[in-house]
């Protein structure tokens, strides 16, 4: 069953997603990406974000650029984790950043890095959050 779902804006996005998909596939856990723009696709994102705790998600992973709305909407539908990952679209990522930062209280994001790296932390700390309730999740990591 699924445990973590990674949503992109945009397929443009993937490269980024690659990352993070890769290190969850390592650790052997579950994971889903969709394609998901806030902006474009609100109702899709809306009922993804609302339907994620019953579908078995326990984390939900946002990776967006520019005005990076999508980890913010998320957290505002789902009481799951939700960890953004800035998108290096434009302002080399730093307004990214700082729009997914600067959550106003009760909808809280765990905000990573910019790219790449950011992406590959959101997957460590999405199975740092996993160990917690799994065991064979938390030995992966002792081997990592």
């Amino acid at each position: 069953m699924p445990k973590v779902l990674i949503l992109i804006g945009s397929k443009s996005d993937s490269k980024y997603a690659d990352e993070c998909v890769s290190i969850l596939n390592d650790l052997g856990i579950d994971n889903t990406l969709e394609v998901s723009s806030a902006h474009r696709q609100p109702d899709r994102t809306d009922e993804l974000s609302k339907s994620a705790a019953e579908k078995g998600y326990e984390v939900v992973i946002c990776m967006a650029g520019m005005a990076a709305a999508l980890p913010g909407v998320v957290a505002a539908r789902t009481k799951l984790p939700v960890i953004g990952v800035p998108l290096p679209a434009t302002l080399e990522g730093i307004d990214a950043l700082l729009a997914i930062a600067q959550m106003p209280s009760g909808v809280p994001v765990a905000t990573m890095g910019i790219g790449k790296a950011g992406a590959k932390n959101a997957a460590f700390l999405s199975a740092r959050i996993l160990a917690i309730k799994y065991d064979e999740i938390a030995k992966k990591l002792d081997e990592v």
